[in-house]
């Protein structure tokens, strides 16, 4: 197969993986004036029958046409370039990620922090609320289909399962055409998927275990399960996780659907605004009496109930005086007209919107007289890079370079995954000093004094304590980049 081109096109570079479903290669596209590296995807149908053939191909061109609509749509989700079918097997072309799987960053790393799993969750649900938007199931994200893109850190979600369901179409014993197999990675996927039932938080049980793996180390099969209740344990391996994401990641790994978050924006609402919502619950007061309040302007209180009640238990069948009707009434309208006001004076102690995510100080003041931006200082924005550093909002402190020192091989030989990994020994950074030494309208140069403080809270062994920054002035973005360093 490398010695011709596939489709008259596409020159075999070398194998990338194997599975039940077919095969994966890295190619080139050789129509391409660039010739563009690409992932060609061959699938195999399980069955040789006509009649299956042409409807799985059918099935074929139509999940390809999703896969399409979906890469078009969001940049975290590789584009389709082709498909075609070549002697009863089927082939998508795909856009190639360079990058590292969130796999081979925990196998090079080791566990990340939470800073880290925060980022990527909150970078990967809007792309799965989007997919899910698509009425389509992703079925199987785990560490190995999630690629954190060299070029900007990015986690890109790649392997739908939609087109291998496809291909397992056969035709059940009556007669009608089904999928033979269960789409999903063990341990990964919850019950419902299994039992060949997915839904869309069936993705969310997937992610939360993926983000566990992050932070433990450990895939599902190695964490045990409550026999009782079927719930995962793996909060002894992630000390020092907050609360409040340990509450994010159990609620997403419940193990019935009614349990978890009803949708990836709930899901990313939660994590942004650092707390869970409790599952909606029925209280029932036992013999509670029944009243009809159909004509009453807001629903009584208990407390209301229980006098009326009180009241008339202790009423005689005959001659109750009217006066005392009549007091009854006024004491359960007066008590319905303070919970009224009470209602309508009532101020919540705080308001909150819309949560946005967590984003480091912004480098760009605002002018305060004008409705203007001001341009910072060079030492500003050194001080804001480190600050994004010391509140290990990595991503943010990235984009704060410029892409010259992005791809320098001397700091970052695999892109952002070699740039997240040393910061890894470092918990903070300490600014001793940080000096202009000369500025220009496009250029500056500043100098920087600092000590890299570990884990183990010591001055960190073999960092350097002092730094020379090269900075170029990004007028699209109105912000400083740094672009060299000595």
């Amino acid at each position: 197969m490398t010695q011709t081109l596939l489709n008259n096109r596409y020159r075999i570079i070398r194998a990338m993986g194997a599975g039940g479903f077919g095969d994966t290669f890295l190619a080139e596209d050789t129509h391409m004036p660039s010739r563009r590296q690409c992932v060609i995807k061959q699938l195999k149908p399980l069955t040789t029958n006509p009649h299956i053939y042409q409807l799985v191909q059918e099935r074929f061109q139509r999940e390809a046409a999703i896969l399409e609509e979906l890469g078009e749509g969001n940049p975290q989700i590789p584009k389709l370039y082709a498909y075609f079918a070549i002697e009863g097997q089927f082939y998508l072309v795909q856009e190639y990620i360079e990058g590292q799987t969130l796999s081979q960053a925990v196998q090079i790393t080791g566990s990340l922090n939470e800073s880290v799993v925060q980022d990527v969750l909150m970078s990967l649900l809007p792309v799965l609320d989007y997919v899910h938007s698509h009425r389509m199931v992703h079925r199987d994200i785990k560490p190995d289909n999630i690629i954190l893109r060299q070029r900007d850190g990015k986690p890109v979600l790649i392997d739908f399962g939609a087109v291998k369901e496809t291909m397992g179409t056969v035709v059940n014993s009556e007669g009608n055409s089904a999928s033979s197999i269960v789409i999903g990675t063990p341990g990964f996927m919850p019950s419902e998927q299994a039992a060949g039932r997915p839904m869309y938080s069936s993705d969310l049980f997937s992610l939360g275990l993926t983000a566990i793996y992050l932070i433990t180390g450990k895939r599902p099969q190695e964490l045990e399960v409550n026999p009782a209740t079927g719930e995962i344990i793996w909060q002894q391996y992630a000390r020092g996780v907050s609360p409040s994401l340990v509450a994010v990641l159990d609620k997403s790994i419940q193990s019935h659907p009614r349990d978890r978050f009803p949708s990836a924006s709930a899901m990313l609402a939660a994590l942004q605004m650092g707390s869970v919502p409790l599952n909606p619950t029925v209280t029932v007061a036992p013999d509670m009496p029944t009243v009809n309040v159909a004509n009453t302007p807001l629903p009584a209180t208990e407390t209301d109930l229980r006098t009326v009640q009180h009241h008339r238990q202790n009423v005689p069948k005959k001659g109750f005086p009217k006066h005392a009707i009549i007091g009854i009434l006024l004491i359960t309208v007066s008590v319905i007209s303070a919970f009224i006001a009470f209602l309508v004076n009532r101020q919540p102690s705080s308001e909150l919107s819309v949560f946005q995510p967590r984003t480091s100080p912004s480098p760009i003041p605002l002018a305060s007289s004008k409705n203007e931006v001001s341009r910072p200082s060079p030492e500003e924005a050194i001080r804001d890079y480190y600050a994004a550093i010391n509140q290990q909002d990595y991503q943010t402190a990235w984009q704060m370079q410029s892409p010259q020192l992005q791809n320098n091989k001397k700091f970052n030989a695999r892109g952002y995954t070699d740039y997240l990994s040393s910061w890894q020994p470092i918990k903070r950074v300490e600014l001793k000093e940080v000096r202009l030494i000369n500025q220009s309208a496009e250029a500056a140069t500043v100098d920087v004094r600092l000590n890299y403080i570990d884990q183990g809270e010591q001055i960190a062994p073999n960092y350097p304590n002092y730094w020379r920054y090269f900075l170029i002035w990004d007028d699209r973005e109105k912000r400083w980049l740094l672009d060299d360093r000595q």
